[in-house]
C-alpha cells in the first residue's frame, strides 16, 4: 500500500509542477497570441518557450538558496527584471552598473555572483 501512495503522490507532483509551467508560460507571453499568421505566432510561442526556459535555469542555478527561487514571472519581472542598470564597457570588461536605492539588488547581485562562480561548460 505504502508503494501505490508513493508513486501517486510522484504522479501528482509531476502534474503539478507541469500545470506550474503551463501557469508561467500563460504569464510570461502564451495568454494571447499577437500577430495575425500562423508561421508568426508559431516563432511567437518558440520565443515563449525560450524565455520560459532561461527563467527557470536562473532561477535554479543563480537565485538558490532565495525566496525568488519560487517567485511567479509576474513578481520576477516586477522585482528583480525591471531594476535600473547601466552596461559600462570599459577596457575589455562589460560591467553592470546596478542603481543602489533598489531594494533587490542584493539578490541581482548574489545571483551574478553564483553564475559567474559556475565552470563553464565544455
Amino acid at each position: 500500500m505504502a508503494i501505490q501512495q508513493i508513486v501517486a503522490e510522484l504522479r501528482h507532483r509531476r502534474r503539478a509542477r507541469a500545470e506550474d509551467r503551463i501557469r508561467c508560460a500563460k504569464d510570461t507571453g502564451l495568454r494571447n497570441l499577437p500577430l495575425y499568421n500562423f508561421d508568426q505566432n508559431r516563432i511567437w510561442c518558440a520565443i515563449v518557450a525560450l524565455a520560459c526556459e532561461i527563467t527557470a535555469w536562473m532561477q535554479l542555478l543563480a537565485l538558490t538558496g532565495h525566496p525568488a527561487r519560487r517567485w511567479e514571472p509576474k513578481r520576477l519581472r516586477f522585482r528583480l527584471f525591471t531594476a535600473a542598470a547601466r552596461l559600462v564597457h570599459t577596457g575589455r570588461q562589460t560591467i553592470i552598473r546596478l542603481s543602489g536605492d533598489h531594494a533587490w539588488t542584493d539578490a541581482i547581485i548574489a545571483g551574478f555572483t553564483r553564475l559567474r562562480a559556475l565552470a563553464e561548460p565544455g
